[in-house]
C-alpha cells in the first residue's frame, strides 16, 4: 500500500469494478480496498473471479463480491448491481475497466472482431453507466474509466482499440456534463506501457523495446494506475471532472512506441506474429 494516502481514506466506501479481475484492474481494485473500500469485481471467468476475490480479501482486510457478469448483457450487469446493493448498501465509486485488445492491421481486421472490441469498451462502458447511475447519483460519487492513448495519434494495428477508447473517453466527458449538477463526477486514466501485465506481454513489438519511447525510460507499474485513480476519486479531487489523466512516463508526447516507423511496420518478421484480427 502506497504511504502518500491515509489509510481510511476509503473507509465506508463501495468500489464497483468491471475488468478487475487481473492486470491494472486488480491492482487498483486492491489499493482501493488497502485504503478501506469494500468492492465487487466483474468479469466473465467466475472461477477466476473468485479466486481474485478471495485473493483481494486477505491482502486487504476489506470485502470484495466476486460478480460474474459480460459487460455487452445488461441484464447479468443488472443482476451484478442488485448483488452490490444486497451486501453492501450502496455504490460510490465505478471503474470502467473491461477492455479487448489484439494487434491487427485494418487490411486484416475483420468486421466481427472490430465490433466484438467496441461492444467489450464501448457499449460494455455505456452498460455499466446506466446500471449503476441510480446508486452513483445517490452517494454523489464517482466514474473511473481506464483507457488507452492509442487514439491521440495513428497507432499501427490498433485501429478497433483507437475506435474503441476513444468513445469511452467521450462517454465519460458526457457523464461529467450531465450529471455534474448532481454531484458526480467522471474522469478518465490513460496509461502507457504498463511492465509485467498480459497485456504488454501480448501487445508489445515483437523485436522493440518500448521504452525507446518513454522520456522517463522505464515502463510503467500498475501502482502508478492505482495511486491516480485513488487520487481521482479522493477528496483532492473533488473538483476534478470531465478530465483525462494520462499516466505514461511522457511517451504520449514521442513520436511511436518504442516500434521505428515505418520499419517495424514493413518488417515481416513483425508481420508474421500479428494476429489475422480474426473472431
Amino acid at each position: 500500500m502506497t504511504d502518500v494516502f491515509r489509510k481510511d481514506l476509503f473507509n465506508g466506501k463501495v468500489l464497483f469494478a468491471t475488468g478487475g479481475r487481473t492486470g491494472i484492474g486488480y491492482k487498483l481494485v486492491e489499493q482501493m480496498m488497502a485504503h478501506g473500500a469494500n468492492a465487487t469485481i466483474l468479469g466473465r471467468d467466475a472461477k477466476g473471479l473468485a479466486e481474485s476475490a478471495a485473493n483481494l480479501e486477505k491482502a486487504t482486510g476489506s470485502k470484495c463480491l466476486a460478480a460474474a457478469a459480460d459487460v455487452r448483457k445488461p441484464a447479468e450487469l443488472k443482476a451484478a448491481v442488485d448483488a452490490t446493493i444486497a451486501k453492501f448498501g450502496r455504490i460510490d465509486f465505478v471503474v470502467c475497466g473491461a477492455a479487448g485488445n489484439f494487434l491487427a492491421p485494418i487490411g486484416g481486421l475483420s468486421e466481427n472482431a472490430f465490433r466484438t472490441v467496441l461492444e467489450i469498451d464501448t457499449l460494455g462502458t455505456y452498460n455499466t453507466l446506466k446500471a449503476t447511475l441510480p446508486y452513483v447519483r445517490e452517494t454523489k460519487g464517482a466514474y473511473l474509466h481506464i483507457s488507452a492513448t492509442l487514439h491521440y495519434k495513428g497507432v499501427p494495428f490498433q485501429a478497433h482499440v483507437s475506435a474503441a477508447k476513444a468513445g469511452v473517453d467521450a462517454l465519460s466527458q458526457v457523464i461529467a456534463v450531465e450529471e455534474g449538477p448532481r454531484g458526480v463526477r467522471s474522469n478518465v486514466v490513460a496509461p502507457g506501457p504498463i511492465g509485467n501485465t498480459e497485456g504488454m506481454s501480448r501487445l508489445g513489438t515483437p523485436g522493440y523495446d518500448a521504452r525507446a519511447a518513454i522520456p522517463l525510460g522505464a515502463m510503467g507499474e500498475t501502482q502508478d494506475v492505482a495511486n491516480a485513480a485513488i487520487f481521482l476519486f479522493s477528496p483532492a479531487a473533488s473538483w476534478v471532472t470531465g478530465q483525462t489523466f494520462v499516466v505514461d512516463g511522457g511517451q504520449q508526447h514521442m513520436r511511436g512506441s518504442g516500434a521505428p516507423y515505418p520499419d517495424a511496420l514493413l518488417d515481416p518478421k513483425v508481420a508474421a506474429t500479428i494476429l489475422k484480427g480474426k473472431l
